[in-house]
C-alpha cells in the first residue's frame, strides 16, 4: 500500500481553487475539496490508476481529474507524490512539474 503525500504547492493550488468556488458557492467549495481527497486516497491501492498527461505522454507523471480540478503526481517508491492540481482549463507546461 503507497502513502499519498501532498506536497505543499498543490494544498496551496487546491486552496486557492477552492476560495474562487467558494466566491459564489462556499458548500460546492467544500465538497470538491472532499471529492479531491476521496480521488487522492484510492491512490494508497491503486497507485497507477491516473492517466498518463496528454501533454506529456512520455513522462513518469500521471493525472486524476476532479472536475475542475487536474490532479498531478508521480509515484516514488512506496508513495505517491501529489505535485500540482491545477484548473481544468489551464495548459500544462512541462516547467510546471520539472522541479518536483
Amino acid at each position: 500500500m503507497a502513502e499519498v503525500i501532498w506536497l505543499e504547492p498543490a494544498l496551496q493550488q487546491l486552496d486557492a481553487i477552492a476560495d474562487y468556488v467558494a466566491l459564489d458557492n462556499p458548500v460546492a467549495a467544500r465538497q470538491l475539496v472532499a471529492r479531491v481527497f476521496d480521488v487522492t486516497e484510492r491512490l494508497q491501492q491503486f497507485p497507477q490508476s491516473g492517466r498518463i498527461p496528454p501533454e506529456l505522454p512520455d513522462s513518469v507523471y500521471r493525472e486524476l481529474v476532479v472536475p475542475p480540478c487536474r490532479i498531478f503526481y508521480r509515484e516514488q517508491d512506496d508513495s505517491v507524490l501529489i505535485l500540482a492540481v491545477l484548473r481544468e482549463e489551464r495548459l500544462l507546461r512541462n516547467f510546471m512539474l520539472a522541479t518536483r
